[in-house]
């Protein structure tokens, strides 16, 4: 894996730490990224966390019942997170969750995001600095009833996933993102991949379909191109540049399988 190459070259060990060579700082995470709901390859990912001291921290916000060899993605690691934005699967507006099974990391989360304040029946008082991420209770049962329907927007968005591959077919150039072996992906966003490495031939594609009221979008910049980390270490991203060039995202909400049999 590319990773484990570029920690083997750039990264050595302190006092069980692992320290960046050129900015001597200490990486302490490692945050993979389920993108789309199509599940990273959590086995290596996991078998590099451990040979380099480090946390692995999931950032499963698109990944909501997607699973990896059977096992629910964001339950990997020491934690995962998830999103219930406006546009995710599950929504109550905004917010998310955290997911872990250490007690204790779950208790200073809480008590993190309920402004840190010490429980006491009149007194309001606050031991360290905290954030007010409670979430609403309203929201909170929005969600709750969206989540008994989650094995049906899944099974939605899978059908949609084969009915665009299937047409997709008949078209040279382009296919659809398939979820990895050993995977069951929750294809929260539908994702054709074009052969041709062209921005221009991306962006032709994302404005003809706009015009025609269809909403495509391209993939997310890669954070080491945006202004608050172009100069923040990066390794050679070839791959993921070009993924970048050949990405479109295509309408995915469940509603669109409606009569897809």
């Amino acid at each position: 894996m590319k990773l484990r190459e570029y920690l083997n070259a750039n990264t050595e060990k302190q006092a069980g730490l692992c320290i960046n060579k050129s900015t001597k700082r200490v990486i302490r995470a490692l945050v993979p990224m389920h993108t789309f709901g199509h599940p990273s390859d959590l086995e290596q990912l996991l078998s590099i966390a451990r040979d380099f001291n480090l946390v692995l921290v999931e950032d499963a916000a698109e990944s909501l019942g997607s699973f990896y060899k059977r096992q629910h993605t964001g339950t990997f690691g020491l934690l995962g997170t998830l999103s219930f934005n406006g546009n995710k699967t599950i929504t109550t507006g905004g917010g998310g969750a955290i997911l872990t099974n250490d007690e204790a990391l779950a208790m200073r989360a809480k008590h993190l995001t309920t402004t840190a304040k010490i429980s006491h029946k009149w007194e309001f008082d606050h031991d360290e600095i905290g954030y007010n991420y409670r979430m609403p209770n309203i929201n909170a049962a929005l969600g709750c009833a969206q989540m008994e329907k989650l094995p049906e927007k899944i099974k939605s968005k899978r059908e949609l996933f084969k009915r665009y591959k299937e047409e997709f077919k008949l078209i040279s150039g382009a296919s659809i993102f398939e979820e990895p072996s050993n995977c069951q992906s929750n294809y929260w966003l539908q994702t054709l991949l074009l052969e041709d490495d062209s921005l221009d031939l991306r962006n032709s594609i994302l404005e003809a379909s706009n015009k025609e009221g269809i909403m495509t979008r391209p993939a997310w910049k890669l954070m080491s191109n945006i202004a608050p980390y172009r100069n923040s270490p990066a390794m050679s991203l070839e791959g993921a540049n070009s993924l970048y060039r050949r990405v479109v995202n295509l309408p995915s909400s469940p509603v669109l399988s409606v009569g897809i049999r």
